[in-house]
C-alpha cells in the first residue's frame, strides 16, 4: 500500500515546525513586517524558479482571470491577515502558543466551505470545534485570584493574534482550493500529468504576488523601509528568514497542496496539523519554555479536535 500522500503530509508538519521556530527568531529580530516582506519577496522567486522546472514557464501557465481572482485572494486573507496575525503572536506568546491556535484553521476552513462551497456542517464537525477549542482553553486557561476563578495565562493581544492567524489561514485556504480546483479543471488534459507536479508551486505563485504586494504597501505604510535596508546587513537574521521562506510558503505549501493529490484532504490535514506536539521539544531545547502536563494535553487535545472533522 502507497503511503506518499501521509508521508507528504509529515513532511510538512515537520517544515512548518522549523518555519514556526525561525519566523519566532527572525521577527523578533528585525520585526513582523520586514520579516514578511522578505518571506513573500523570496518565496515568490524560489516559487518561479520551482515553476520553471516542473512547468517549463517561471509564470503561472493556463491561468485565467477566475483563477488569478481565488488565488489572489487566498493570498490575501492567508498570507497577510494569517501570516501578519500569527508573526504578531508569536512576538507576544511564542511560536509554542502560536502554533496551538492554527489548530482552529480546521474550525474556520470547515465555516468558510460551509458558505462558500455549500459544504455541509455535520454533528461529528461540530463536536470536533469543542473539542479542539476545549484543548487550546486547557493549555491557555489557569486558576484564577481573588474572585476570578478562572483567568487567562497568556497575554490577550496575543491571543486574538493567534485567533487572526486561524481565520486567515483557515479562509485562505478554501479559497485556494476553490481556485486550485478550477486552476486544474482549465488546464488542458493533454498536461494535466505532466504538469500536476508544477501546479501547486504555480497556484502559490499568484498567492504570494498578493502577499508580496499587500505586505510591502504595509511595510512602507509603517515606515519600515529602513529596517527593511539594515536587514539586508544582518547576515544571521536572513539566515533565519531564508530556511524560514523554504520550510514555509515555498516547500511546505507547495507540498500541502500536493499531499492532498495523493490521499484523502482529510488524513492530510490531521498529519500536517501536528505541528504543535511536535514544537514542544524544539521551544524547550531552543528557548527553554517548559513542558507541562497541562500543554501536551491541551496541543493533544487540540490536534484529536482536528482529526474528528474527518472522521
Amino acid at each position: 500500500m502507497s503511503f506518499i500522500g501521509e508521508f507528504i503530509s509529515l513532511a510538512v508538519a515537520v517544515l512548518w515546525t522549523v518555519a514556526a521556530l525561525t519566523c519566532e527568531v527572525s521577527s523578533k529580530r528585525v520585526g513582523v513586517a520586514v520579516t514578511n516582506v522578505w518571506r513573500m519577496l523570496l518565496g515568490l522567486v524560489l516559487s518561479m524558479i520551482l515553476c520553471y522546472i516542473f512547468m517549463g514557464s517561471a509564470l503561472p501557465r493556463y491561468a485565467d482571470l477566475q483563477t488569478w481572482a481565488w488565488l489572489l485572494s487566498s493570498g490575501a486573507v492567508g498570507f497577510v491577515v494569517g501570516d501578519m496575525c500569527l508573526l504578531n503572536s508569536y512576538m507576544s506568546i511564542g511560536s509554542r502558543y502560536g502554533q496551538l491556535f492554527m489548530t482552529t484553521a480546521p474550525i474556520f476552513s470547515a465555516l468558510s466551505a460551509w458558505v462558500l462551497m455549500g459544504q455541509r456542517m455535520t454533528f461529528m464537525s461540530i463536536m470536533a470545534m469543542i473539542v479542539t477549542l476545549l484543548g487550546i482553553a486547557i493549555s491557555v486557561l489557569g486558576r484564577g485570584e481573588g474572585k476570578k476563578r478562572i483567568s487567562l495565562d497568556l497575554p490577550l493581544k496575543g491571543v486574538l493574534f493567534g485567533l487572526g492567524a486561524g481565520i486567515g489561514q483557515g479562509v485562505g485556504y478554501v479559497l485556494s482550493v476553490i481556485g486550485l480546483h478550477h486552476y486544474t479543471s482549465i488546464v488542458p488534459r493533454a498536461y494535466l500529468d505532466r504538469f500536476s507536479l508544477g501546479l501547486p508551486f504555480s497556484a502559490n505563485i499568484i498567492r504570494l504576488v498578493a502577499g508580496l504586494l499587500l505586505f510591502t504597501v504595509i511595510l512602507v505604510f509603517k515606515g519600515k523601509g529602513g529596517s527593511f535596508r539594515r536587514s539586508c546587513l544582518d547576515a544571521k537574521s536572513m539566515f533565519y528568514i531564508v530556511l524560514a521562506v523554504l520550510t514555509g510558503p515555498v516547500i511546505g505549501v507547495g507540498l500541502s497542496l500536493m499531499a492532498s493529490q495523493y490521499t484523502v484532504a482529510g488524513v492530510a490535514s490531521t498529519i500536517m496539523a501536528t505541528t504543535p506536539i511536535m514544537i514542544l521539544l524544539p521551544t524547550y531545547f531552543l528557548f527553554h519554555q517548559p513542558i507541562t502536563l497541562k500543554s501536551v494535553l491541551g496541543a493533544v487535545i487540540s490536534v484529536l479536535g482536528v482529526a474528528m472533522f474527518f472522521i
